[in-house]
């Protein structure tokens, strides 16, 4: 019987020994193992603040994009007739486009109201999508440049280039390509 207690109390004091020696781990090993990771926590850290400041301003554009969208239409003026027409790759305005756009301040003016005016630029198909992209934004940004000269804010007008988009007449003649040389002026309020 004390050989029987001795066996048990030598086998319980190996598995108390095993338990404890398994649960142990000296300061200097858990710092050795942690610290590669707290390096890489903090790295993260890092990235998610500069994600999360850039998602912020992404978000303030939009609401201010939205802001804009949000205004209620007023009237819009296309500049494709024969006294608005581009030469095919030009964006120079010619006296008579000049005149319209005169006449379009004068209305600005007289309308007295706080209005935002979107200026689009078109061209015809003919050339890659790339160049038709430039010149719709020329075309856009000479009107822009010409409403700022007579009168019409800056933070008033934007310009967008739709190129080749948006076809108003077939393009495989001459007076269809002519006319979808064109800018358009949409007003919001």
């Amino acid at each position: 019987m004390i050989r029987r207690a001795s066996k048990i109390a030598t086998m319980g004091a190996v598995v108390l020994g095993v338990v404890s020696l398994g649960g142990c781990a000296t300061k200097k090993y858990v710092n050795e193992q942690l610290a590669p990771l707290s390096s890489h926590v903090s790295d993260q850290d890092t990235k998610m603040d500069a994600i999360d400041k850039t998602a912020q301003d992404a978000l303030q554009r939009a609401e201010a994009a939205g802001k804009l969208a949000e205004g209620k239409f007023v009237y819009s003026m296309v500049l494709s007739d024969d006294s608005m027409k581009f030469d095919a790759g030009s964006a120079t305005l010619s006296p008579e486009a000049q005149s319209r756009l005169d006449a379009f301040v004068e209305k600005l003016k007289s309308d007295n109201r706080n209005v935002y005016v979107e200026i689009q630029g078109y061209t015809d198909a003919r050339g890659s999508e790339a160049a038709n992209e430039q010149l719709g934004a020329k075309r856009a940004e000479a009107v822009r440049r010409y409403l700022n000269e007579h009168g019409v804010a800056l933070n008033r007008m934007s310009t967008i280039s739709y190129g080749s988009e948006n076809p108003i007449a077939p393009n495989d003649t001459a007076e269809g390509r002519a006319a979808n040389r064109r800018v358009v002026l949409i007003v919001l309020a």
